[in-house]
């Protein structure tokens, strides 16, 4: 059976009911998940249902509980953090969706921007505090922003500016010597963009470490519990499960790139699922470092608009993702891990036999207008989602929940007014079609990162 696809899959298919984990690097190295609440066994009535146990949904579940003294319940259709939040790279940075705070300009405005610069950096300030209240291997030092052709130069050249004069960042350009010397000898590097904010994680750590939190304080979390239906009758939300209804006053949505076809239509056709691979080695020893240049764990991403990124782990491994595949049927086939192994050994030409110990692939939440969106999007129903982050979510998705939890218990705010608060995501109305679009889309980035 071909994995599941959230935009071909209805509903009551492969969401899941119970599965295990992909068998990543974060899985096999977090240690024995914790407790949860175990499938939902009964009709049952709640104040706020969150749907979805990822980043987003504990986080949400979290401030809910610890701020505004709301317990709420929440549904996951297999493990805790069994989708997007146990397969990604664990690269938090003061960021999210895929526009560069120059697109932000351009788009609403200096003024609008500087607005938004300041609500993700308060968010980023957030998550570094739960960072620090949970054992995840951080690895601070901030983020490194590759040139993978010597033409991106002036692109980074640009942005670094920007963020030093308009936004007050300590910003900078390396060389390649400077790079090569400090940081890491990638070969395709022709210098870098330093951004001084960022923490590479363990992120199924982290995301234990939101469970544990969260239960303390009174949510519960139910696992093998897929939400196969959804009604609402005056004015209460009817969740059906496996092992009963939940009904419910609030509803948020946390399901990211696994949002499945049919939840909701306040959703319908809201994200682009997106499929990011990824790989670690087997741990290097001290000379293959030595040869490869690896000097420091900072994280890194490349230019190319199918970005790899990249970074040196704590045990010595290292770790590369990029995307490739496009649809679910096609998640499995080999020539995706060997894009990543041919990625790694262009950049490191001493690491190109060196053997892979884990290989997976997962769903990233990207939206039509590549910004994320906490949202309500109807005022007549208490419905409320938080997705979109674009593959920046491992950092933001904390901030998101924490104002997802404030919508709900409507706390105002001067921030509401802001782009990724005052409008739902928008939609697409063709839906299957899109994957033709984006197998198009593909040939072109690669002519256009590596070609032309």
């Amino acid at each position: 059976m071909a994995p599941y696809d959230p935009l071909f899959d209805p509903l009551v298919s492969r969401t899941g009911h119970g599965q295990d984990y992909a068998p990543t690097y974060w899985v096999a190295s977090a240690g024995a998940p914790p407790p949860d609440d175990g499938p939902v066994r009964g009709d049952i009535d709640v104040d706020v249902a969150v749907i979805g146990s990822g980043f987003t949904g504990l986080s949400t579940a979290l401030a809910l509980a610890r701020d505004h003294g709301v317990q709420a319940v929440v549904l996951e259709a297999n493990r805790a953090a069994w989708g997007c939040t146990s397969r990604n790279g664990g690269q938090g940075q003061n960021a999210s969706g895929r526009l560069y705070r120059s697109q932000w300009i351009a788009r609403w405005g200096l003024d609008t921007a500087r607005r938004l610069d300041a609500e993700i950096r308060e968010g980023f300030e957030y998550w570094k505090s739960l960072v620090a209240s949970i054992e995840c291997d951080a690895q601070p030092g901030g983020h490194l922003y590759t040139a993978h052709r010597g033409k991106k130069l002036a692109f980074l050249e640009n942005e670094a500016r920007i963020m030093r004069e308009l936004f007050g960042y300590d910003a900078r350009m390396l060389s390649r010597e400077e790079l090569h010397a400090r940081y890491t000898a990638d070969r395709e590097a022709a210098g870098a963009l330093l951004e001084p904010d960022g923490i590479g994680v363990h992120p199924l750590k982290l995301a234990y470490g939101y469970l544990r939190q969260a239960r303390a304080l009174g949510a519960r979390v139910h696992t093998a519990s897929p939400v196969q239906g959804w009604e609402t009758v005056g004015g209460v939300h009817q969740l059906r499960t496996p092992g009963g209804v939940v009904r419910a006053r609030r509803v948020a949505v946390a399901t990211g790139g696994y949002t499945p076809q049919g939840l909701h239509p306040a959703l319908s056709g809201r994200i682009m699922p997106i499929l990011s691979n990824s790989m670690v080695t087997r741990v290097l020893t001290p000379a293959e470092r030595e040869a490869a240049g690896l000097r420091s764990t900072v994280f890194i991403t490349d230019t190319r608009t199918l970005r790899f990124y990249y970074r040196l782990l704590p045990d010595g491994r290292m770790q590369i993702g990029s995307r490739s595949a496009v649809t679910g049927a096609d998640a499995r086939h080999p020539r995706h891990l060997r894009l990543l192994q041919e990625g790694l050994a262009r950049k490191f030409p001493a690491l190109r036999d060196v053997k892979i110990d884990y290989s997976w692939w997962g769903w990233v939440d990207v939206s039509h207008d590549m910004m994320p969106r906490i949202a309500r999007p109807d005022p007549g129903q208490h419905i409320y989602y938080a997705c979109g982050y674009g593959g920046n979510g491992v950092s933001f998705s904390a901030a998101a929940g924490r104002r997802m939890a404030q919508r709900i218990v409507g706390q105002a705010g001067a921030q509401w007014d802001l782009p990724i608060y005052d409008s739902p995501l928008p939609g697409h109305a063709f839906a299957p079609f899109r994957r033709i679009g984006q197998a198009l889309l593909y040939k072109w980035y690669y002519l256009r990162d590596e070609v032309i």
